[in-house]
């Protein structure tokens, strides 16, 4: 099969770090799935973290299961070859536990993919006895409800300890035999399980929610999300698989710290990874030589939601190239804000070679970046890019969103007229001291309001009004230099509806799927029309989840989960971003967010 199909080693296995543990030696079975293809799954950190944290276990076993490529796909089901996982080829109906995470809506189709290529009942409620538990976390379950009736149970939270915590309550009852009903109420004991077969859920005439309750005794009101307090005591992995392709993240990635404390109002992760907390210097040292040792590879990413913020940035990169310089290692940082303390710390990591430099000053005017409570001013773009352009970048990317809350003509004319000081900036610097090749580009993503942040109550633009807005940033940023990237509205429009969505989603879904939808993140395969046709079929307006308005005292299908940040402190959030008024950084001083409700987990929190 391999010789008929794009990229063979998606499936091959056998990379260097990888485990291949003895079946029998393993009382408990897991299948990590990634939810999208290979190249793509292997990039995520996190995967990485859980593979080697269960390997680690002598009693479990952990493998790892792909999305196949369409053409891979269309000849397992013509050959009758069931989706198995990569280390021992075994079908994941053979697993104890068929794991997902949820890093994006549009991938959810592809959940319903590898599950029936797999051989286990898409609908948990069809579900036998002998049956794998499915389970699914990652940032999307904080919604869990449009997944709810395909997924057993979803892990909400930081995911280290979680993982082993759940694999053991599930291990224990099936040694000792327990229903599957059983187990799953067990599980409800584990901080950041929800069990949504253990909740009913009735609406109202309208199609809101009119409440959303636990059917057992067994399961909590609210399902607080799970929190490690101090990143040195949590697992990490010293060893990681090397593919023999290239992937998207091709590299190192050290998790440098966790969370966030800037407060970006459109921004789901930074709420969700609250609160801030740092590995220390010594230990993530210790980790970058460990990694390049066992891997070889010769670049290393320090990774974070903001990578500046971190305390000893400056000295960290200086000992990391202090140590690995001989080795030729360089060192990348993903996550730049503005303001950040970086011109000695770019000049440091890329010495080797000038690659782009990536900012996001999200928004075109300084009104719409105090809405967004950004944090960042033109003042703070102009230094940096000029610092790079003096330092020997020529390369700039921008990313800006469109559709934000209160946004106006004025605020899209706003990211024409910086790309233009940007390129101005470049060519101020003499043309014997700058870089050749100047390339900035300009990209503008849709708004998606996401749960749990303070526009988690505005609408999304329609379709119709991201066209028009699109069609103008066109004509204006028509300057020689730049290159302007955009999304496209449908696929945005789908994943608002998802992102917001209720449990009748999974109907839409289930259809959707079935009319032959799937891979449904990649641009060449969305199909957009049997989308279109799911929706209608079943007579669900999606404009009901992605254009409207929610009052405030709505329920929202995620308030069954307590992310640690209040709805009151959100909605605070909300009402100082309609006035253009700005929080402060929580290390300035504690905003009340909620964390402060759980005594020495937030050192912000006094």
């Amino acid at each position: 099969m391999l010789d008929q199909v794009q990229k063979p080693t998606r499936y091959t296995g056998g990379e260097m770090n990888t485990q291949l543990k003895p079946w029998d030696s393993a009382k408990l079975h897991f299948a990590f799935c990634f939810p999208d293809t290979y190249e793509v799954g292997m990039s995520h950190l996190g995967m990485k973290i859980l593979y080697a944290a269960m390997n680690q276990q002598p009693d479990m076993l952990c493998e790892r299961a792909f999305m196949p490529w369409v053409d891979m796909m269309d000849l397992m089901k013509q050959e009758k070859v069931p989706l198995f996982t990569l280390e021992s080829r075994s079908p994941l109906s053979a697993f104890d536990v068929v794991g997902f995470t949820l890093q994006y809506e549009m991938s959810y189709s592809n959940i319903l993919a590898m599950l029936e290529l797999g051989g286990i009942p898409l609908l948990r409620e069809n579900r036998r006895e002998e049956d794998p538990i499915v389970v699914a976390g990652g940032p999307c379950a904080f919604n869990p409800e449009p997944l709810a009736d395909f997924i057993d149970a979803f892990m909400v939270g930081d995911g280290e300890e979680q993982i082993l915590d759940l694999n053991g309550v599930i291990m224990q009852g099936r040694e000792e035999g327990a229903s599957r009903m059983t187990i799953l109420k067990r599980l409800c004991a584990i901080r950041g399980v929800y069990v949504p077969a253990l909740y009913d859920v009735q609406y109202n005439a309208d199609g809101t929610i009119a409440s959303m309750k636990p059917n057992c005794p067994e399961a909590p009101e609210k399902v607080l999300k799970a929190i490690i307090p101090d990143l040195d005591k949590a697992f990490y992995p010293t060893e990681i698989p090397v593919p023999y392709m290239e992937i998207i993240h091709d590299r190192i990635m050290l998790e440098i710290m966790r969370g966030c404390t800037r407060g970006c109002r459109f921004c789901q992760a930074g709420i969700l990874y609250r609160p801030v907390r740092e590995r220390s210097l010594e230990h993530l040292v210790e980790l970058a030589q460990q990694l390049e040792n066992t891997t070889g590879y010769e670049e290393i990413s320090l990774s974070s939601l903001s990578s500046g913020d971190y305390t000893c940035l400056a000295e960290l990169i200086r000992e990391l190239i202090r140590r690995l310089d001989e080795k030729h290692v360089s060192i990348s940082l993903p996550s730049l804000r503005l303001d950040s303390v970086l011109k000695d710390s770019l000049e440091a990591t890329q010495k080797e070679k000038k690659t782009s430099l990536t900012f996001a000053p999200e928004a075109g005017t300084q009104r719409l970046r105090d809405v967004i409570n950004k944090g960042v001013t033109e003042e703070d773009l102009m230094s940096k890019v000029s610092d790079a352009f003096h330092g020997g970048w020529s390369s700039v990317k921008l990313y800006f969103m469109m559709g934000l809350p209160t946004e106006t003509t004025e605020d899209l004319d706003g990211i024409a007229d910086l790309a233009k000081k940007v390129v101005d900036a470049y060519f101020a610097v003499p043309r014997g001291e700058r870089a050749k090749g100047l390339r900035v580009v300009c990209s503008a993503s849709v708004f998606v309001p996401k749960p749990f942040t303070p526009f988690q109550w505005e609408p999304q633009d329609t379709q119709e009004m991201v066209r028009e807005k699109q069609s103008h940033l066109r004509e204006k940023l028509h300057i020689k230099g730049v290159t302007f990237n955009y999304h496209e509205s449908d696929l945005s429009y789908l994943e608002a509806c998802f992102a917001r969505g209720d449990r009748r989603m999974g109907q839409v879904l289930l259809r959707a799927y079935q009319k032959g939808c799937m891979l449904d993140g990649w641009t060449e395969l969305f199909k957009y029309d049997m989308w279109r046709e799911a929706f209608a079929e079943l007579g669900i307006d999606p404009a009901f989840y992605a254009y409207r308005r929610r009052e405030k005292d709505e329920i929202m299908p995620w308030d069954v989960i307590d992310c640690g940040v209040t709805k009151e402190f959100l909605w605070r959030e909300k009402e100082k971003a309609e006035k253009a008024q700005t929080t402060k950084d929580c290390r300035k001083g504690c905003n009340g967010c909620g964390l402060q409700r759980f005594k020495g987990v937030c050192k912000y929190c006094g």
